[in-house]
């Protein structure tokens, strides 16, 4: 069995997906092993935002408080052009995956550099489709890895707040 799984959650609005990432927090659950995934629309026509791996990502739009806070509880964020799904705000250990696929020019038959990230997780490519098609109706994913152990905490934590749909991946 693989020591690193994941859960994934899609969230309806970043409301109910900052909820989601507070209820980890109050549980004493590792921040540092979360990501989360939304798209930002930007009131202004100039986006400006830029990717920096040890510290915050500056980006002004309709969710900046939200993505902010984020910023402050989770390691790395970055914003992503992905073709096909379109802005991306990530923040967490995923901004590395994705950087990594991205980097590495890995390619998986099908799939946007957000789905190699995940690929890369050992998340199936079925439900790569059904993520990708939720951030494309604004949904937000929230992303958990780490231990069994872990896992089975933050998927009780993460189930108390509804997600609309929840799998955990091996």
């Amino acid at each position: 069995m693989n020591p690193n799984q994941s859960i994934v959650a899609i969230y309806p609005t970043h409301l109910a997906a900052e909820a989601a990432v507070k209820e980890l927090q109050q549980s004493g659950f590792d921040m540092k092993k979360l990501s989360i995934v939304g798209r930002d629309y930007h009131t202004d026509e100039h986006v400006v935002g830029y990717y920096n791996a040890g510290d915050r990502m500056n980006v002004w739009g309709r969710r900046g408080a939200f993505w902010g806070w984020i910023w402050g509880c989770l390691f790395g964020s970055a914003f992503f052009l992905i073709p096909g799904i379109g802005p991306l705000v990530v923040a967490g250990p995923l901004v590395g995956w994705l950087v990594g696929a991205l980097e590495t020019a890995v390619v998986v038959s099908g799939l946007s550099a957000l789905g190699a990230g995940l690929f890369s997780l050992g998340i199936p490519k079925d439900s790569i489709l059904q993520y990708e098609t939720a951030l494309k109706t604004d949904k937000f994913l929230l992303i958990v890895h780490g231990s069994a152990a872990e896992i089975s905490a933050a998927r009780e934590a993460v189930s108390r707040t509804k997600p609309e749909n929840l799998q955990h991946h091996q």
